[in-house]
């Protein structure tokens, strides 16, 4: 969808969330905020777009429900578990800084 194409261009780092209770959507941001990072968050469910974005983000996942889903640099980098597996594996500092999301 469109919408979530360019939504997802606005910042280095866009997260879409069902809402900020989700676990998931918290261990997430908590992350990028911990390293440093001004992640733009979309709420899904505050967006009269949000049903529509979701559909579109779960067929680009492959999974249902798709959220958080992360983009960095533009491109889909996936949910929860990709992010922390590049965390812990030391990838995704690197992939943050070529982003521009990270200076140090």
């Amino acid at each position: 969808m469109e919408r979530v194409t360019k939504l997802s261009a606005e910042k280095a780092v866009v997260i879409f969330t069902a809402n900020v209770d989700c676990p998931m959507s918290h261990a997430v941001t908590t992350l990028f905020s911990g390293l440093g990072v001004g992640a733009v968050v979309h709420e899904l469910d505050k967006d009269p777009h949000g049903r529509d974005m979701e559909r579109d983000l779960a067929r680009r996942l492959g999974r249902n429900p798709p959220v958080p889903a992360v983009f960095i640099g533009g491109k889909l980098v996936g949910s929860t578990d990709r992010i922390i597996s590049l965390h812990l594996g030391g990838k995704l500092v690197p992939m943050l800084k070529a982003a521009g999301a990270m200076w140090l």
